[in-house]
C-alpha cells in the first residue's frame, strides 16, 4: 500500500511540472563580473543536482549560489562565468542552458545496486572499476585491455584514500564498436578483476554487471568510491611516515536554532566542480537541501546548506553528523587530488595509454587522477601524478619521461605541485544566519 500511495505522489508531481514547466532568466546587465541565471520550478528530490550538473558540464564556474525550496517550490540564483573569467555572451550556450533547464524531461535517478561490470551498447562498451589503490594499478588495466584489444576512447580515473575507481568506455579495435561477444565479455572481466585483486587484496574488487543507464559518469564515480567507503579514515604509511593532505577541507554540522533543519558549513580550496561534488553527495546520501549559500573568494570557497532528511528530519544523532562530515570531506578531495598536472595530445592509436602509462610507471610516476578522452582521431589525456611516496615528482623524471614519449607531445604544468594558501582574512561567516532571522517559512 505505501509502494502504491509513493507511485501515486511521483505521477502528482510529474503532472505539476508538465502544468508548471520551469522557469528559466538569464541575465547579462544585473551583474558587473558575472552572468545570473535564476531558475524557478516545482521542486523535487535531484532537481537541483540536475541544474548544478547541466552548468557544470558546459564547463562553467558558478562564484556565488542562492537556493531556496521551501514548499512545493524552489528557486535557485548562480552566477556564473566561463573559465576565462568571462560572463556568458554566446546565444547558442544561453539557449542550450535555456532549453534544457526548462525541459520537462525527467530526472533519471541511477542505481547503487551493482557497482563494477561491463555494459554492451552499440558504439562502445561501458567498464566500471573498483578496487584497493597501488603505484602502477592504471598501467596493468591499461595493458589487459589492450592484450584483450580493446581500445580506450574515454575514461575517468579517481583515487582517495587507498582506494581507486575507474569508468572506463572501449570498442573493439579491429570494428570500432562495442565488444558483445559474451565469452568475450567474460575474459575481460576475469583478467580485469584478477588485476584488480593484487597479490593480497582479494576482496577489494567489485566485479558485478550495473544495468545500462545515462547515469553522470562523474557521479557515478562518487557513487562507485562511496559505495566503497572510501570516506573512512586511513593513514598511508609509505617507508614508515605518514603522508597527509596539507589543505583538508573543513566541515562542520550542526543543528539550526530558528528551524528543524541540519546546519553544515563548508571552507575548502575552490577548484572548479566542487558544487557539483556537494551536491551530488547530499543528493546520493537522500538528504534534501532546503536553504543555501555559496561564496568562492581568490582562493577560498564558502558553501552553506540547511538541510532534512527525504522524510522532513533532520539529522539527530552524532554518528550520523560524523559521517556526513566524512562523506562530504571525501566528495571535495577525490577530484581535488594534489599531484603534478601532465597533458597528453597525441594521434590516437591502440595501445598509446597502455604504452603511456607504462612509462609513467617504469619512472616510479603513480597516477592519482586522470581524464582520458579521444576525439577526431587525437588522444587529449589529462593525468595528475606523485612518486611513489606521494611527494611532488623529481624535474628530471619529468624530463626524461617526455624525452620517451617524445616532443611536442606531452605539456607539464609545474604549477599545479604548490598549493596556494589561503587568503588569511577571507573566512565568511554564516551568511544566512541573519537571513533566517528576519524571515519566517513555511517548510
Amino acid at each position: 500500500m505505501l509502494h502504491r500511495f509513493e507511485e501515486m505522489d511521483d505521477e502528482f508531481a510529474k503532472l505539476l511540472r508538465r502544468i508548471n514547466p520551469p522557469r528559466v532568466v538569464i541575465d547579462n546587465d544585473a551583474c558587473e563580473d558575472a552572468t545570473i541565471i535564476q531558475v524557478d520550478s516545482v521542486n523535487k528530490h535531484g532537481i537541483l543536482l540536475q541544474v548544478v550538473q547541466i552548468l557544470t558540464d558546459l564547463d562553467l564556474v558558478i562564484k556565488k549560489a542562492y537556493i531556496s525550496s521551501d514548499g512545493g517550490w524552489f528557486m535557485d540564483v548562480f552566477n556564473v562565468i566561463d573559465r576565462k573569467g568571462n560572463k556568458i555572451r554566446d546565444q547558442e550556450i544561453i539557449s542550450y542552458i535555456q532549453e534544457r533547464l526548462e525541459s520537462n524531461d525527467d530526472f533519471v535517478e541511477p542505481s547503487l545496486k551493482e557497482l563494477v561490470g561491463l555494459v554492451p551498447s552499440e558504439e562502445h562498451t561501458c567498464i566500471e572499476l573498483t578496487g584497493r589503490d597501488r603505484p602502477g594499478l592504471l598501467s596493468e588495466v591499461c595493458a589487459v585491455l589492450t592484450d584483450l584489444e580493446c581500445n580506450v576512447v574515454n575514461a575517468e580515473i579517481w583515487t582517495h584514500n587507498e582506494r581507486a575507481a575507474a569508468v572506463i568506455l572501449v570498442t573493439d579495435h579491429t570494428t570500432g564498436f562495442a565488444i558483445e561477444d559474451p565469452k568475450r565479455i567474460a575474459a575481460i572481466k576475469e583478467l580485469l578483476c584478477n588485476v584488480l585483486k593484487g597479490n593480497s587484496d582479494l576482496n577489494s574488487a567489485r566485479m558485478t554487471l550495473p544495468p545500462p543507464g545515462t547515469t553522470h559518469r562523474q557521479r557515478r564515480l562518487h557513487q562507485i568510491m562511496f559505495a566503497d567507503r572510501d570516506y573512512e579514515k586511513s593513514d598511508k604509511l609509505v617507508g614508515g611516515k605518514v603522508h597527509a593532505k596539507t589543505t583538508r577541507p573543513h566541515v562542520i554540522v550542526t543543528d539550526c536554532a530558528e528551524k528543524d533543519y541540519t546546519v553544515i558549513t563548508m571552507r575548502s580550496k575552490d577548484r572548479p566542480k566542487l558544487l557539483f561534488d556537494i551536491i551530488c553527495t547530499l543528493t546520493d546520501m537522500q538528504y534534501v537541501v532546503f536553504h543555501g549559500v555559496v561564496h568562492t573568494g581568490r582562493m577560498e570557497a564558502y558553501q552553506e546548506y540547511y538541510i532534512r532528511h527525504m522524510d522532513g528530519v533532520p539529522i539527530s544523532s552524532e554518528a550520523e553528523r560524523d559521517r556526513v562530515m566524512q562523506c562530504l570531506e571525501a566528495a571535495i578531495e577525490r577530484r581535488g587530488t594534489e599531484g603534478l598536472e601532465l597533458e597528453l595530445c597525441a594521434e590516437d592509436r591502440v595501445g598509446l595509454l597502455s604504452d603511456i602509462t607504462r612509462i609513467f610507471r617504469e619512472n616510479g610516476l603513480c597516477v592519482k587522477r586522470a581524464e582520458i578522452s579521444t576525439r577526431g582521431g587525437k588522444a587529449r589525456d589529462t593525468f595528475y601524478v606523485t612518486d611513489v611516496t606521494g611527494s611532488p615528482v623529481d624535474p628530471k623524471t619529468v624530463d626524461s619521461i617526455c624525452e620517451q614519449i617524445g616532443g611536442g607531445v606531452l605539456h607539464v604544468k609545474w604549477d599545479i605541485k604548490s598549493s596556494p594558501k589561503p587568503q588569511q582574512g577571507s573566512t565568511i561567516s554564516f551568511l544566512l544566519g541573519s537571513f533566517f532571522r528576519s524571515r519566517t517559512f513555511s517548510g
